[in-house]
């Protein structure tokens, strides 16, 4: 059950946005669809998808991890693969480049102030830009910030609603504000 009075039970994050609707609901969407939708990212979106559930993963925020682990394998990810990143990135069925990005990302999320020089040289001698990682590095921090907003809220994950989010996600990606009329 949500937390504030303002919102029912099964409340989804636009209903929280309008219910408070404090003016930075607008840009935050924006933001999100900047980082997750960008095309001209050197990482897909369904990268970008995994990465979020992922890091929604790492969060303990069951709400964002369903909703992005189905988009992402809407987008072609297989299913069960946020469960074999969790339990070993380098035993999970992905590509060998990408295993030093979700290393980097693990560690930007569980304990940042250990980055080092090295973390970042392991996701270049991979074969990624700067960008890739810089991007990667975006998605980990929106979801941070996003899996904290929803756990806040008291936001429930509704696991039958998981597959008609991811849908929606992938129709109209996270530019929304407008449908919602916000500030």
């Amino acid at each position: 059950m949500p937390f504030p009075s303002a919102l029912k039970q099964n409340a989804k994050v636009h209903h929280a946005m309008k219910a408070f609707d404090t003016g930075m609901e607008r840009p935050l969407l924006d933001m999100q669809q900047l980082i997750m939708r960008s095309e001209d990212s050197p990482l897909s979106v369904a990268q970008r998808e995994l990465i979020a559930a992922y890091v929604s993963a790492l969060n303990n925020c069951a709400y964002c991890l369903g909703a992005h682990e189905a988009t992402a394998v809407g987008y072609g990810i297989n299913d069960g693969l946020v469960s074999e990143l969790i339990n070993e990135i380098e035993t999970a069925n992905i590509e060998a480049n990408l295993k030093p990005i979700f290393r980097y990302v693990k560690k930007l999320t569980e304990e940042a102030p250990s980055l080092t020089q090295e973390d970042w040289d392991a996701v270049i001698n991979a074969g990624w830009s700067e960008r890739a990682l810089y991007d990667a590095i975006a998605v980990c921090c929106a979801f941070s910030f996003m899996n904290r907003y929803t756990n806040g809220l008291g936001l429930e994950a509704i696991p039958t609603d998981f597959a008609k989010e991811a849908r929606y996600l992938k129709a109209t990606g996270y530019a929304v504000a407008n449908l919602l009329r916000l500030k």
